[in-house]
């Protein structure tokens, strides 16, 4: 696979944190809308039923969609709209694109294995593996870091982090040490582990990838690839440290001000390094939460403990949503799914899967959840959680 050079837009940022922060805070309004979805009862879904929905979806305004569907050893892959707006490009069912958060559940995969090996300890705390780099570290646990109850700020709060890519310099690099500091410089939200649900925060999945990167003493691209690309055989996956993705890609886009929408593909990987910065295509993602699920990756005592969840914070706020260890789970009409949510500027992507991974459905739009048109997330989780649950 060559790597594609992709257009960085000339045209300046100008919606402060709608580019970033908003773009994971609209998760709020897409997961109200998922409850209302999951309600809806059971019809037979054709192939075509899903395709016409999938086409709804751009003609309300999301330049292209992507829906693959696994049924045990049946898969379907669905297409609507471009990839590429300027080209004229139609979206393809081997595109890659960035899968944003649902890189949490790689990382926490990552840091859950080095558990299995006897290398870290879940009730390690930060301190130990990250001296003097967070204050009050000694109280701030793996697991608490896991399921998002450390209290630590998200950096995607600092105006600081968003100023290189506000004044056009899509490119810029943030180092995980800087996001860090960056964090560090807000109060806690709350006392460590002092919560009945989680906090979701960016800053606990990059203060993981360090301690991965402490403890073995490599790259977390390079563990990534050795512990779950490779095994795997994810040839379709990358955990890139600049901008680019492998071709054939689909292209991002955001509304800045007013419309057209914006390529925003070239923004930079470090924006959210171990907490969202893997791109791959449908059929690799699916593979490693298929491969999670069944048990290839963890001991069962440890993917229980990934599955054992708590309440989602109040920008989820949908009856059953709750979070695990860098693991999902979403109430649907034929049971519980589990997955993730994949929210930032140019993608919207969120994973069902079984609880083993048997029966899997995957939505991608290549446009920011903040600035879709209001009328596309009700449609977004009504066609994913139809598309879930077609085979039941």
């Amino acid at each position: 696979m060559k790597r594609a050079p992709h257009p960085v837009s000339k045209r300046r940022l100008t919606l402060g944190h709608t580019v970033v922060g908003a773009a994971i805070g609209a998760v709020a309004l897409l997961l109200t809308v998922a409850a209302a979805a999951s309600s809806s009862p059971a019809t037979a879904t054709s192939t075509a039923n899903l395709k016409t929905d999938l086409n709804g979806l751009v003609a309300a305004g999301a330049p292209g969609a992507l829906l693959y569907v696994r049924d045990g050893g049946k898969t379907t892959s669905i297409t609507s709209g471009y990839g590429d707006l300027a080209h004229k490009t139609p979206m393809r069912a081997t595109d890659h694109f960035k899968i944003a958060s649902l890189t949490k559940t790689y990382t926490a995969t990552l840091v859950l294995q080095l558990v299995q090996e006897g290398k870290l300890r879940i009730g390690d705390n930060v301190e130990q593996w990250l001296p003097r780099l967070v204050p009050n570290g000694r109280h701030i646990t793996v697991h608490m870091l896991l399921n998002h109850t450390s209290g630590l700020a998200d950096f995607d709060s600092d105006p600081r982090y968003l100023k290189p890519y506000l004044s056009g310099n899509l490119g810029y690099y943030w180092s995980p040490g800087q996001l860090i500091k960056l964090a560090m410089a807000h109060k806690p939200l709350f006392p460590p582990g002092k919560t009945t649900h989680e906090a979701y925060s960016n800053t606990d999945y990059v203060l993981l990838g360090l301690i991965v990167e402490k403890i073995t003493g490599r790259s977390l691209a390079a563990e990534m690839q050795q512990r779950i690309f490779t095994p795997l055989h994810l040839t379709e996956t990358s955990f890139p440290t600049k901008p680019g993705l492998e071709s054939p890609y689909a292209h991002g886009y955001m509304v800045l001000g007013r419309p057209p929408a914006v390529d925003v593909t070239g923004l930079s990987p470090s924006m959210s390094p171990a907490s969202g910065a893997i791109v791959a295509d449908a059929h690799d993602t699916a593979d490693f939460y298929r491969a999670l699920l069944a048990g290839r990756l963890l001991n069962a005592g440890l993917l229980n403990a990934m599955k054992t969840t708590i309440s989602s914070g109040p920008h989820f706020d949908i009856p059953g949503q709750r979070y695990g260890f860098g693991l999902e789970s979403f109430p649907t009409r034929c049971g519980l799914a589990w997955g993730h949510n994949g929210v930032l500027p140019g993608y919207l992507t969120f994973i069902y899967s079984s609880s083993d991974g048997r029966r899997q459905a995957l939505l991608m739009v290549n446009h920011d959840a903040t600035t879709l048109p209001k009328v596309v997330p009700p449609m977004f989780f009504k066609l994913i959680a139809k598309a879930y649950c077609s085979t039941t």
